[in-house]
């Protein structure tokens, strides 16, 4: 007999982002996380950097028929559940990701709009932020700015949860509905509140804040988190609580490997 017609199909999810040669973020960080969530991680490469957790010393980016034609030989062979987009650097590769992904799929799409790493540099030129806004918001289930980013978005500083809320708000009215919006930066005391505005109504997960170590890749992480419980069937509420707690217990987790200290990205982490 052929136990495999009973088997149950493994999730898919698909990211679309840059390489950190560094290991922290990025792609490593994406598949670490799907790994870690039991999803099978599949990609498209849009740049690579030379990074380590303090700098980015060069971004070479991939060109953009190339993009396209990795997410198009994934969705090809794969039933690619749930889709993130992390580091898409140039208005170019932006454009050629919101061409190719309705030709592909309808799973849903997370994007992370990757602005700049948390060693300070640029991971996304000037002229593209406004074609991430106006070709590939449209087709995102959710947008999972952190602050600084969301205040770049909107315009408007954020100092308090009140104006978070308001700031995921207009966010998510660039979407097909929802933003995620994280916050983490936000001086909030002893807890760190995150808020999901989806179908109209506002949602507060809350968890404790971690101290804070010499990391990077909790945006990526976060995202691709969100992504991979999309790829499982979740609803976007559920995905993104888990994806709040498994941030939280990889920050909390962290690894030691001289003074920097990486996510610990691993299925220890949800027993």
């Amino acid at each position: 007999m052929n136990n495999s017609i009973n088997e149950k199909q493994t999730a898919v999810a698909l990211t679309i982002a840059g390489s950190d040669s560094g290991g922290g973020a990025g792609i490593q960080a994406d598949l670490k996380t799907f790994t870690a969530l039991d999803v099978f991680g599949t990609t498209a490469i849009t740049c690579l950097t030379a990074q380590n957790p303090d700098e980015v010393r060069a971004v070479s980016p991939v060109d953009p028929a190339m993009v396209s034609q990795q997410i198009r030989t994934v969705c090809d062979a794969f039933k690619v559940g749930g889709i993130k987009t992390g580091m898409l650097y140039s208005a170019e590769i932006i454009s050629a990701v919101a061409n190719t992904l309705p030709e592909c799929t309808q799973a849903p799409l997370v994007v992370d709009p990757v602005m700049i790493a948390t060693s300070g540099a640029k991971l996304l030129q000037d002229d593209a932020i406004q074609t991430m806004i106006t070709a590939l918001f449209p087709l995102a289930c959710v947008v999972t700015p952190n602050l600084p980013e969301a205040e770049l978005l909107t315009g408007n500083s954020i100092r308090n949860l009140a104006e978070l809320r308001a700031a995921a708000e207009t966010i998510a009215a660039m979407t097909r509905g929802a933003c995620l919006l994280k916050g983490g930066h936000l001086e909030s005391g002893p807890e760190v509140s995150d808020i999901l505005f989806c179908d109209g109504e506002l949602h507060e997960f809350r968890t404790v804040r971690i101290a804070a170590v010499d990391t990077h890749g909790t945006g990526c992480t976060y995202s691709a988190a969100i992504a991979a419980g999309l790829a499982k069937g979740q609803s976007l509420h559920t995905a993104a609580q888990q994806a709040q707690q498994f941030v939280a217990q990889a920050l909390k987790n962290a690894l030691h490997t001289g003074r920097h200290r990486p996510l610990r990205l691993s299925t220890a982490l949800l027993q």
